[in-house]
């Protein structure tokens, strides 16, 4: 059976809704995977559940080429409340899906609906849903859980919307396109006291601020001015009282940057700022730095053949002059295996709500433009002699 381009962007909307309504978060992905799997073995594939946790991949052969690509969309949702009204609003108090993972998940469908029943191409397509992109590693997981392995690929894409981006338009860029996000804990232990005493304790408050300060100064002091960093101090714990001087204060934060070099140098500064700080207070400070995701990097190659499946689908393409400072887990498979991972332009009107904003919602129009760039990849790169 065939099916028009309109009718499956059609049934990719309707799933997108239906997946909206039901989000699912890390590694609890077991609807929405189970979704997949259905569609996909309605599609004649050949199928695989559990990897990597939750992970499906579905596999389409046509003709005899051993050429292979693999087309990835992440499936899960984040943990926090939906503000806005839409009649596909989570039904699931306290997860939402503010990241747009529907859209993406509905988008590889509607591509694999397409490629297996009108699809044009030799070789072999690998269509890639992935649990556990929100901070936990899902694309990691299913590597090491055998993904390129069991599956090999020469070449790996994905995509992400982009509400700063006007809908339709498609960028990416060779190199550095995501940064390596870094989390760190720093814990600052005095010994408590009474605050109208303040000489009878080593000041953890008062210690945190000057870390703080320090810590503001390492990007534009440490790191060299032809690389990009940022660190932001984002939660500071600490005392219970207005009389009590805490024994303990927890400061939490994130760091963002393209270069494992500039990962080192930012790090040790803090454990150099931390010790020294330490020293001079009285105090005792532990720094806790976690690199969970590394730099999202695409292959030159790889991502001009991404602009040129764009150019087919749609006139609004170009090359993104700069990389953005959020991170992504993809940056494990572009380890791995060369590829490509693009911006896919949603946004509509003055201002509309950023990922991760409590009003988002994924804009419905660009479902075709998404189906229609993973299909042009393999009709692309797996073209038929």
């Amino acid at each position: 059976m065939t099916y028009d381009l309109e009718t499956i962007v059609s049934d990719a909307i309707a799933i997108r809704r239906d997946i909206h309504a039901h989000p699912e978060l890390a590694y609890q992905e077991h609807r929405t995977a189970a979704l997949v799997a259905d569609a996909l073995n309605a599609l004649g594939m050949e199928v695989q559940t559990g990897i990597g946790g939750t992970g499906v991949v579905g596999t389409l052969r046509r003709g005899t080429s051993p050429r292979s690509i693999g087309l990835r969309a992440d499936m899960d949702a984040l943990p926090f409340q939906e503000e806005g009204c839409p009649a596909h609003a989570s039904t699931a108090p306290g997860i939402f899906h503010g990241c747009g993972h529907d859209g993406h998940t509905a988008m590889l469908l509607g591509a694999a609906r397409h490629l297996a029943t009108q699809g044009h191409f030799d070789g072999i397509v690998h269509f890639i849903f992935q649990p556990a992109e929100e901070g936990l590693g899902g694309a990691k997981a299913m590597i090491e859980d055998g993904l390129f392995d069991r599956y090999p690929c020469d070449a790996v894409f994905a995509l992400h919307n982009w509400p700063d981006l006007p809908a339709g338009t498609i960028h990416t860029r060779p190199g550095p396109i995501m940064a390596a996000g870094d989390r760190f804990e720093i814990v600052i232990t005095g010994k408590g006291g009474h605050a109208a005493q303040p000489h009878h304790t080593p000041d953890a408050i008062l210690t945190a601020a000057s870390v703080i300060t320090q810590l503001n100064t390492i990007v534009s002091r440490r790191v060299p001015p032809t690389e990009l960093a940022v660190l932001s101090v984002t939660k500071m714990e600490g005392g219970q009282t207005h009389s009590v001087m805490p024994a303990q204060v927890r400061l939490t934060g994130t760091v963002r940057s393209f270069n494992p070099s500039v990962q080192d140098i930012i790090e040790g500064a803090m454990r150099e700022i931390a010790a020294g700080t330490a020293t001079a207070t009285g105090t005792a400070i532990e720094v806790i730095y976690t690199r969970y995701y590394p730099a999202t990097i695409n292959d030159p190659q790889a991502a001009q053949a991404a602009l040129a499946a764009a150019r087919l689908v749609t006139p609004d393409v170009a090359e993104a002059p700069h990389p953005a400072f959020t991170s992504e887990d993809f940056a494990f498979m572009l380890q791995r295996c060369p590829g490509a991972y693009i911006w896919l332009g949603q946004g509509e009107g003055q201002s509309p709500p950023p990922l991760h904003n409590p009003f988002y919602d994924f804009n419905d129009a660009i479902i075709g433009t998404g189906i229609g760039w993973f299909s042009a990849l393999a009709s692309t790169l797996l073209p038929v002699d």
